[in-house]
């Protein structure tokens, strides 16, 4: 790999390691193609916060240029009980991710706060990948709050819907 090359590899590992603070993701993984057969295989992660949820980690993946992490975001935390996440009716992401409130963005949302659902009914979608994943809910009852806006990025175990 040439000096040029690596040098190019480096600031864009920088900007994705940007990326990641900018839109508040975990991490971003990717594998770029090289004119010379060869392979970048990447993983740009974020420490999480120390009161986040562990997730499941995947095998390393080796990289061909040096990996940059960025500093953790500032974590607000909010007095009292009023915590979602906390909540035992919360449907949380079981992913990382893009919410959607409608299957299409002329659509009517799936869900409205005051709906009645039943268990396994689509409360929202998640894309991931470019695959649209219908988040089920997870027992039958009443929406009373919606967590997240349409389009709204999300994370592994955000809270996305109370449902009691």
């Amino acid at each position: 790999m040439s000096n040029k090359s690596q040098q190019e590899d480096q600031a864009f590992i920088k900007a994705l390691s940007e990326m990641l603070c900018e839109h508040d993701l975990a991490e971003i993984r990717l594998k770029r193609k090289y004119a010379d057969d060869g392979w970048l295989n990447l993983r740009v992660t974020r420490k999480a916060p120390v009161a986040a949820a562990p997730v499941a980690s995947a095998a390393p993946v080796a990289a061909a240029a040096p990996v940059a992490a960025a500093a953790p975001a500032p974590v607000a935390v909010e007095a009292g009980n009023d915590d979602p996440a906390s909540h035992p009716g919360a449907v949380t992401s079981p992913m990382v991710g893009t919410a959607y409130l409608a299957p299409e963005p002329d659509a009517p949302a799936f869900i409205s706060i005051g709906d009645s659902v039943k268990e396994g009914q689509t409360l929202l979608i998640v894309e991931a990948m470019k695959t649209m994943n219908q988040i089920p809910a997870p027992k039958s009852g009443v929406v009373k709050r919606i967590l997240v806006d349409d389009g709204t990025a999300v994370e592994f175990g955000t809270p996305l819907v109370v449902v009691e």
